[in-house]
């Protein structure tokens, strides 16, 4: 006599009393997501670095930071290891290295007050935004786990042409004002000019999220089931 099987296990029924599709998750595990972590811990190093006048070694994490962006960038391409995740740690990535850099060097009083307040101001205003899309997108249920579990893809953030430029232009000024203390006098990187530029591209910028429809897309959680065969 054949011994009784053990009943499948059933997937959890959704509100129609179709059965719902197990969760759509990523590999967040990648190098390029890997080296995108890793400019955000150097930052420390880099800020510190600063208040000590050791331009130096500011220059030195500087250089890394813009080889690793590439690295990260090229190795996401070639590979294929995109994942949503990393199109959230990029972005942060880049404004925890313009943070750092805008405060430690308004500190330093290489960088105008002012113009440290436009920058820092847009950012956190991003920063909230992001916070609450995040909660918006993520699908039922809504928990303190699932909103962190970052597998767990609901909103992908897509920068603005502008923002593109804006954030050259602000890696540019940062890096000119960086290296000036250990260039000889006679060297002109025009900063005074570029700080203009970065003023009107970050306000520029930070508009375009907001009146832009293809800044932010939406990523479903469940797979869509395939029609009977």
């Amino acid at each position: 006599m054949s011994s009784p099987q053990s009943p499948e296990p059933s997937l959890p029924l959704v509100s129609d009393g179709s059965a719902a599709t197990p969760p759509l998750r990523e590999n967040i595990y990648t190098i390029p997501n890997l080296l995108t972590v890793s400019r955000i811990l150097s930052c420390p190093v880099l800020g510190w670095s600063i208040l000590q006048d050791d331009f130096f070694l500011a220059t030195g994490l500087l250089v890394y930071a813009g080889l690793s962006d590439l690295a990260d960038g090229y190795l996401a391409r070639r590979f294929s290891m995109h994942s949503v995740l990393g199109t959230i740690l990029d972005p942060a990535a880049d404004k925890t290295l313009m943070t750092t850099l805008t405060v430690t060097l308004a500190m330093k009083g290489l960088l105008p007050v002012s113009l440290a307040s436009i920058i820092i101001g847009r950012d956190v205003l991003l920063s909230l935004s992001a916070f609450y899309i995040r909660y918006t997108s993520l699908p039922a249920p809504k928990t303190f786990s699932r909103y962190w579990d970052f597998s767990i893809p609901s909103a992908e953030v897509r920068p603005t042409t502008i923002s593109k430029y804006n954030t050259f232009a602000q890696l540019a000024l940062m890096c000119a004002t960086t290296i000036t203390p250990i260039l000889p006098a006679q060297y002109n990187l025009f900063v005074p000019e570029m700080q203009i530029l970065v003023a009107v591209t970050t306000v520029w910028s930070g508009l375009s999220y907001v009146f832009s429809k293809d800044a932010v897309r939406i990523v479903s959680e469940t797979r869509k089931k395939l029609p009977p065969s």
